[in-house]
């Protein structure tokens, strides 16, 4: 596979019972094959995207101390500001060239699991930051829920298998900034390659050239996404339920040519996760003689503490 099929959501919800499997079967098989769709019909709106993309832009202008102010110790970055170079791919020493900053869940009905979450941080420069963060949070994790509802009929689960680990789920929206280059990288890119650690990743901002997919005969192809769609990947903790039938797929994000290296980048990728407490045991029926099971048994909670310290967010 050569490209990233496009799939639109508006099919799955259309109550037409030929385009809602239509849209099962395809983005199925696209997972099954590259582990990427291009989105349409999801719950974003322009305004919304072009507000979103003013605040973000805004802080990531804010001087570096004030910045700093935002950084918080001792939660693995999972809230507030990451600074610049600070996370790294699986493997790699050298940090990606990106800084960037972590909105969580908002948990309205569950007060033991408000506590258990660390805090979202609120930019008291920016007025409308927050909302804007809040609200595309909102709209992003309801796109999620219907695409896993899609992958449940899929899997031949009952449709709405993963509300019940998603609600209130350890989900994170991610405004990114790739600065400008100023000088020769080295081994350094603006994002090494590497596979996610969630559900699945929906990504906004893909619409120029930058991320790369690694197909199945080993090639880099580009995904970009048209300027109505979001990407969305499948990620390890999903790969390992289906016992790797659904593929979390290796990508990166390269550096741009050197004579657009004065230009920045930005991406929003929301990452899905679930409740920590989701088994990610292998499914029954993603199990026979030619696919013996390949994962041992791990809760999500457990399995996101072992990539973070892999990714040297939080230490053992």
């Amino acid at each position: 596979m050569n490209s990233i099929p496009s799939v639109n959501l508006e099919d799955f919800i259309s109550g037409d019972p030929e385009r809602k499997q239509q849209f099962i079967n395809e983005i199925g098989i696209a997972y099954q094959d590259i582990g990427f769709v291009a989105l349409k019909g999801h719950f974003l709106d322009e305004t919304l995207v072009e507000r979103l993309y003013g605040e973000i832009k805004n802080f990531f202008e804010l001087p570096l101390e004030v910045k700093h102010n935002y950084e918080i110790e001792g939660i693995g970055g999972q809230r507030g500001y990451v600074s610049f170079g600070k996370e790294s791919a699986k493997g790699k020493k050298e940090g990606d060239l990106k800084e960037f900053w972590h909105f969580g869940q908002y948990v309205e009905d569950n007060p033991e699991l408000a506590n258990a979450y660390p805090d979202n941080v609120y930019v008291k420069e920016l007025e409308d930051f927050n909302d804007v963060g809040k609200e595309a949070y909102g709209r992003l994790e309801k796109t999620a829920k219907y695409v896993l509802r899609a992958l449940a009929l899929y899997l031949e689960l009952e449709e709405t298998y993963f509300d019940q680990y998603i609600h209130n789920g350890n989900s994170i929206l991610r405004p990114i900034h790739y600065p400008p280059i100023t000088e020769e990288p080295k081994a350094a890119e603006r994002a090494a390659a590497h596979g996610d650690i969630n559900l699945i990743t929906l990504l906004m901002g893909a619409q120029g050239r930058g991320l790369q997919v690694k197909n199945n005969d080993g090639e880099w192809i580009d995904a970009i996404a048209g300027p109505d769609e979001i990407m969305i990947n499948v990620g390890d903790m999903l790969s390992r339920l289906t016992n790797n039938k659904l593929k979390s797929t290796i990508h990166r994000v390269i550096n741009p040519p050197q004579d657009q290296w004065g230009t920045s980048r930005y991406s929003i990728p929301f990452f899905m996760h679930p409740i920590s407490e989701m088994k990610l045991d292998v499914l029954d029926g993603c199990i026979d003689d030619k696919h013996p099971k390949q994962f041992e048994n791990i809760t999500a909670g457990d399995f996101l503490n072992e990539r973070l310290i892999e990714l040297g967010l939080i230490k053992k």
